[in-house]
């Protein structure tokens, strides 16, 4: 016979792959100690709701500590004395005693349901107890009969689960100071929602460790007769970026995000609130610009195959993000909507069709395919073809040849590179002295995380160009509309708002105005 953290343990594995069938009296006799472990009957199974409560030898604060017990921990009653309640801990085998204040009851059979979902809603609102919501939530899933695992209710038992998993995760990745008993109870709880079988994978990035739940309770609201709420919460959280682990290979990171997009696209968002309505919209172009850059590049490998498919991908990552409105986006999603504006920009060049060549008398670019993987931007003209091209630059990105664009006077010529899924860069072939040459302009000098940059229009003269930044690295955004010196590409004058630059106000592009994002 199972003890009965362990048959907490199994039922929630077995209800998470929807097989469960246990009726109230096969729960109760579940619950029941094994009679070689004790000679006394157990009296029922209680939860720990305080962290560090003391399992001492004696029902008195001065006996010996046994051992330290967690916010989750269940435990089996075997008796009462005073104030304490004698129990026995069959994950760490210790018997003893704890305070009767800092233990719950709870009952196994299907008439206890009720009660424990009531302290599951009111647990899943209360930051930190994400421990003991698993716990109660696993009581639950032990005292349901299959008929109600299988209802809405269950569908709300598991997104609760899949909650308190998810966030506990949250808690584990972004708390990079913390003291050590901080740190102690955090590692605790990680345990005690680990022997309720909640699986967790871990990994480095950006030089912190990165924890994140399986999403295997998210994954089966999907698949219950769960509210659109329920299900937007769920593919949120499975969706999230910060847990792509950033060594996965190509091939298997594109598979990802295809999946990413496909549950996405089954969430029906009529109905949601405004909140979590843009925030599905927004994880929606997300995923859907990534994907956009992804295409590009296969379509390099693979002869041209999938450019229809970057460009429908993209123009799908426009259309969701123009669906968020930004009025309803409560402050923490601030800088999530930012985040992702930059990156459907990133992309947003293959939503269009690549020009068609300009005048043979003037400069223009072409891309040709350098070594493998990688494209070459050449300059050409009537006089310099591929083969003895004016300038040439090699890069692993994409050349988005649509965004190319010269200036009146012919001594310039500006064109958007992608270089990475949410980084785009924006190269500039100059004639100087010496001939043309092409420099590369960044969205901003840190390490690459999520920005773009991008041409704004021409100033008459062949000296400056407009450009506007936004870029988020090392921790700080900034978004900025420059004039820059052509000769340099150095900055001469800045804003936060194009209005406040007279040559932002006289000669921006008209097209860049339409299509650009940061000014929205």
């Amino acid at each position: 016979m199972r003890t009965p953290t362990k048959t907490l343990k199994a039922l929630v594995s077995i209800a998470v792959v929807g097989a469960i069938c246990i009726s109230g009296m096969a729960a109760a006799t579940a619950l029941a100690a094994p009679a070689a472990t004790t000679a006394a009957a157990a009296v029922g199974t209680a939860i720990v709701i305080q962290d560090q409560a003391p399992l001492r030898a004696a029902p008195r604060d001065s006996a010996q500590q046994q051992a330290t017990l967690w916010q989750g921990d269940a435990v089996e009653i075997r008796g009462e004395r005073m104030d304490y309640l004698q129990v026995w801990d069959y994950r760490r085998e210790r018997g003893g005693y704890v305070r009767a204040s800092q233990l719950r009851r709870i009952g196994g059979a299907p008439e206890d349901a009720d009660a424990l979902m009531g302290v599951v809603r009111y647990l899943r609102e209360t930051a930190g107890s994400e421990a003991l919501g698993i716990a109660y939530a696993a009581a639950w899933l032990q005292a349901a009969p299959a008929s109600m695992i299988k209802s809405p209710s269950g569908a709300e038992a598991f997104d609760a689960l899949g909650n308190f998993a998810d966030r506990l995760a949250r808690r584990a990745s972004g708390n990079a100071q913390m003291s050590k008993a901080a740190e102690a109870t955090l590692a605790a709880h990680l345990e005690v929602a680990a022997r309720y079988g909640i699986k967790f994978s871990s990994f480095e990035r950006d030089g912190r460790m990165q924890i994140c739940y399986d999403g295997d309770a998210l994954r089966r609201v999907l698949s219950m007769p769960a509210s659109p709420e329920q299900q937007a919460r769920a593919v949120i959280a499975l969706t999230r970026p910060a847990c792509i682990n950033p060594d996965l290979k190509a091939s298997e990171a594109l598979a990802l995000d295809e999946w990413r997009a496909d549950v996405l696209s089954r969430v029906e968002i009529i109905g949601l609130s405004a909140y979590l309505k843009n925030r599905v919209q927004m994880r929606r172009a997300s995923v859907w610009s990534g994907l956009a850059f992804q295409y590009a590049r296969r379509d390099i490998n693979d002869g041209g195959a999938d450019s229809r498919a970057a460009m429908a991908a993209a123009q799908r990552a426009i259309a969701e993000f123009a669906g968020v409105v930004k009025a309803d986006l409560p402050d923490d999603d601030q800088s999530l909507y930012n985040d992702v504006a930059m990156r459907v920009s990133a992309s947003r060049w293959a939503a269009e069709s690549a020009k068609p060549a300009s005048a043979a008398n003037q400069p223009a670019v072409q891309a040709v395919a350098g070594e493998p993987g990688q494209t070459c931007l050449l300059l050409v003209d009537a006089k310099h073809d591929a083969k003895n091209p004016l300038a040439r630059r090699c890069t692993y990105g994409i050349v988005w040849l649509a965004s190319a664009t010269r200036n009146r006077e012919g001594n310039a010529l500006a064109v958007a590179v992608q270089t990475m899924s949410g980084w785009r860069e924006l190269w500039v072939a100059k004639r100087g002295g010496d001939g043309w040459t092409f420099d590369v302009l960044p969205p901003a000098a840190v390490n690459p995380d999520v920005g773009y940059v991008e041409f704004a229009g021409w100033v008459p003269g062949g000296k400056q160009i407009l450009v506007a930044r936004e870029s988020r690295g090392d921790g700080k955004y900034k978004r900025s509309f420059e004039v820059l010196s052509l000769d340099s590409l150095t900055t001469q004058k800045q804003a936060s708002d194009p209005a406040l630059l007279a040559a932002f106000r006289s000669w921006q592009d008209p097209s860049w105005k339409r299509q650009s994002l940061s000014l929205r």
